[in-house]
């Protein structure tokens, strides 16, 4: 039977702050996502993973945008990448390939675009990245192409689709935990599968997210989500629970935001700004 989560079960799966801690005991994240025409799609995922409570926050982006991320953001280390187009470039793997050993977890996929070089960076990332990866948005309709290398990656993976990208990975039919739960199997991977009681599964233990509202269904709210499970997963906690937890941090935000502004017009920074609240 699924899991159904709550404050008080969620909040027991977060680390306390310890009094003598530092950041880097918060976790070293990477995200790489934006291109030209995306760059909110960045900005948010790093600002999601700031207000959960990450430690160290690097977001590399392609060198065309890097300006307006940089004013954007302030907080996490922003770092130019090779592009092409106003996208990752091949030539951006050997740098982000440096990076890797440092981290505990890496995004990629938010705004990222779905041109070459995004598609040559993500193969790099299944695998040689040697932690926990999130693919949300471009991520997930370019591993599409690549689920025999999904499958053979030996490190966790978490793949954020809503049902439109779902589809592009050709799920089984059937009703939607029983068919997630298949699907994650078959895979090999996390899956969260976004929308009305969000399913989170990695094909054996199962949650079933309750938080959320219509107010949330607005473009940028996948990103903020995103980056709230990345930093959950730089922090140690289980990729699964992760998973769940970013689910439903991410649903209580967006409760908290409607109660104050209302569901018509709600912001994704909206959720960010009120996340603190909820992460005692």
């Amino acid at each position: 039977m699924p899991i159904h989560l709550n404050d008080e079960t969620a909040l027991a799966l977060i680390p306390e702050r310890n009094p003598d801690s530092h950041k880097g005991d918060y976790g070293k994240i990477l995200l790489l996502c934006g291109s030209r025409g995306f760059t909110g799609a960045a900005a948010l995922a790093a600002l999601g993973a700031l207000r959960s409570g990450a430690g160290l926050v690097y977001l590399g982006v392609p060198e065309s945008i890097y300006a307006i991320e940089a004013v954007k953001l302030t907080e996490p280390v922003v770092m130019p990448l090779p592009d092409r187009e106003g996208m990752l470039s091949e030539e951006a793997i050997e740098p982000i390939r440096t990076l890797l050993p440092k981290m505990d977890a890496v995004l990629f996929g938010c705004g990222s675009g779905l041109g070459q070089g995004p598609e040559a960076v993500l193969k790099m990332l299944l695998t040689e990245a040697q932690c926990p990866l999130i693919l949300d948005a471009d991520g997930i309709t370019l591993v599409s192409r690549h689920k025999d290398i999904l499958r053979d990656r030996q490190y966790p993976t978490i793949l954020t689709p809503h049902e439109g990208e779902l589809a592009r990975l050709a799920p089984p039919a059937g009703e939607r935990v029983a068919s997630s739960e298949a699907f994650a199997r078959e895979l090999g991977a996390i899956l969260l599968r976004k929308g009305h009681r969000t399913v989170i599964t990695d094909g054996y233990k199962t949650y079933v997210n309750q938080s959320g509202n219509p107010g949330m269904a607005v473009g940028g709210s996948g990103d903020v989500l995103a980056g709230i499970i990345l930093s959950f997963l730089g922090q140690k906690v289980p990729p699964l629970q992760a998973a769940a937890c970013g689910a439903w941090f991410h649903g209580r935000a967006g409760d908290l935001a409607a109660e104050k502004l209302g569901m018509r017009g709600l912001l994704p920074t909206d959720m960010v700004v009120v996340l603190p609240r909820l992460l005692k």
